[in-house]
């Protein structure tokens, strides 16, 4: 049998192009080797955006129009939304039991958010209670592969540590996911900061094309370049992180040579980026596009993934309450 692999993402609006290097381009190229359930992280999105909802449907639609358009084939993985299978909640509340609050203070994410977050109030149950609810939408599949970078292993470990308390205390009934490493590049925005939507300085997925070659022309380069016959220098340069992805290695062997010389100039190289960037986000998105012409497609497809999930889920959390003898 193929190992199981659950991952989800927070419905955040559209995603950029960071979203999909990071994360998104991973899961659609496990989708043919792996069991894969992929999910609306729908409950988590509460623990920091509790004040205020009401941007979260629509998030939803935006983010699982990418989802599709950009690859993911929900004939080939599990798609649904945490909210729809309550399972995810009930076993929620029962890790919550169980964990110890110090196990919680230590996660790196907890102390982070709070840190970069300083506007809104996280001192809630619920955002201090996160990785429970992460452990618990991963063992409720009894996921044995988790796709997360080096950065998110301690995440991991706190799931592995949950479950094993678990089994220690009511028997053997969950695996400890192991983590399926992967790289995530790192994508500058266009002002040199981490590209994020709250900074304004990101390149969406559903930008079109006009969209994207206006946001790259105006991207930072290499900041000690004043001038065109200045000598640039590639690997300081804001928008050659997104060469590096986006441009053929042919064109790059001749981009560098002639950015460290200035035969090229910022703006005639950026176009370059552009117009390569365009040719290969073009075709995913027109799929887009054509999905998001069907209003009923995103809830009709969370709603077959949902209940798919739901079977599974069942059968375990009846492993559940037989362990736990309620």
């Amino acid at each position: 049998m193929k190992q199981r692999v659950v991952s989800g993402m927070r419905p955040t609006g559209k995603l950029h192009i960071g979203h999909y290097h990071g994360v998104l381009e991973n899961w659609i190229k496990i989708q043919d080797s792996f069991d894969c359930f992929f999910f609306v992280a729908d409950w988590h999105s509460l623990t920091t955006e509790y004040a205020d909802t009401s941007g979260i449907r629509d998030s939803i639609n935006e983010m699982v129009l990418d989802w599709v358009g950009f690859g993911l084939d929900p004939a080939k993985s599990i798609v649904f939304r945490q909210s729809h299978v309550p399972h995810h909640s009930e076993l929620n509340l029962i890790l919550s039991m169980i964990t110890p609050v110090s196990w919680l203070e230590r996660c790196p994410t907890y102390k982070e958010m709070q840190e970069n977050l300083e506007a809104k109030d996280l001192s809630t149950f619920g955002f201090l209670g996160y990785p429970v609810l992460m452990a618990a939408d991963i063992i409720l599949y009894k996921a044995t592969r988790v796709p997360v970078g080096h950065d998110q292993l301690p995440h991991l470990e706190i799931t592995r540590e949950i479950a094993r308390r678990f089994n220690f205390l009511y028997g053997n009934v969950f695996p400890e996911p192991e983590a399926l490493l992967t790289e995530t590049p790192k994508l500058l925005g266009l002002d040199g900061r981490k590209m994020s939507k709250s900074y304004g300085n990101s390149i969406y997925l559903s930008d079109t094309a006009e969209e994207t070659t206006k946001k790259v022309l105006s991207m930072m380069t290499d900041p000690a370049r004043v001038r065109k016959s200045d000598p640039g220098e590639p690997d300081v340069c804001v928008a050659f992180n997104l060469h590096r992805i986006y441009v053929p290695q042919e064109k790059l062997d001749e981009i560098i040579p002639a950015c460290r010389s200035a035969a090229i100039g910022c703006v005639e190289c950026k176009r370059i980026l552009a117009e390569c960037m365009n040719e290969r986000l073009t075709p995913c998105r027109a799929k887009r596009a054509e999905l998001a012409t069907h209003p009923q497609f995103v809830n009709d497809l969370l709603q077959d993934g949902s209940r798919r999930a739901s079977e599974i889920s069942d059968a375990v959390m009846a492993e559940v309450r037989d362990a736990l003898k309620i």
